[in-house]
């Protein structure tokens, strides 16, 4: 690329539009045969050469962070102190973070969107941004939250990286103007997705997902609200099932 930049930080930030199709897929080797026009796929577990191959095929790649989690099992799990790390999240390995905690999370999160934004990575989808509506073993409020998702929106963008809102759909009208894009889960199945419209009336792609629905059960819904939806099993392995593509340009 021009410029003389050993890295490979993209010169300006991606704004990905509605309509694009996607692949998430954060569990087992990345498939980059599947085809979407857009992957979200895990940003440790992944290496540059995944990404300049998925570049390669004209894809966009963004890079899965667990932003508001601690991860035991991953290599800067010791820069997390005890006391900031909560209850589990239900997931093997995983618990709830003490968001508050601004000046600990900073620079912890800093580096690891940094090695996304080297690496290659068009964006970032950071996860579990809604502790404040579930039991974490602190007492977070929707403020707590909203400061720490800012936080993460201009650490991504400081490293010229889109980054997308993860569900947390009651702060979507307080957020929208801080985010890029959205990703979302099962908003079809629980009734919630007219609450992603302002991402799509402000011209920024909702990646959705659903797991027990079939696509005939909601892509009418969603494809019509301008979501980009497909179906996938739980574990986020390689299957998808997209919803049609839209005749509309």
């Amino acid at each position: 690329m021009p410029g003389g930049s050993s890295s490979a930080v993209p010169a300006s930030i991606w704004h990905p539009k509605p309509g694009l199709t996607w692949q998430w897929q954060l569990s087992g080797k990345v498939d980059t045969s599947v085809d979407a026009q857009v992957y979200d796929i895990d940003g440790v577990e992944n290496s540059a050469a995944v990404v300049a191959t998925l570049h390669a095929a004209g894809r966009k790649v963004i890079c899965y962070v667990n932003a508001g989690a601690y991860e035991s099992f991953r290599a800067d799990a010791n820069r997390y102190p005890a006391a900031i790390i909560g209850q589990s999240n239900g997931w093997t390995g995983e618990r709830w973070l003490d968001v508050r905690e601004l000046s600990v999370l900073r620079p912890i999160l800093a580096d690891r969107f940094k090695a996304c934004a080297q690496k290659g990575f068009d964006g970032i989808e950071a996860d579990n941004v809604d502790g404040y509506r579930n039991t974490t073993g602190f007492p977070l409020t929707a403020a707590d939250q909203l400061a720490f998702n800012r936080m993460l929106a201009d650490l991504a963008h400081a490293q010229r990286l889109a980054i997308g809102l993860k569900n947390d759909l009651d702060q979507i009208p307080q957020l929208v103007s801080d985010f890029d894009f959205a990703v979302n889960e099962q908003c079809a199945e629980f009734s919630e997705c007219d609450a992603l419209k302002p991402f799509i009336a402000a011209g920024k792609a909702v990646f959705h997902v659903e797991y027990n629905l079939s696509p005939e059960e909601f892509c009418p819904t969603t494809t019509a609200l301008g979501l980009s939806s497909m179906r996938k099993n739980l574990s986020l392995d390689a299957p998808r099932w997209p919803c049609p593509a839209t005749s509309h340009g």
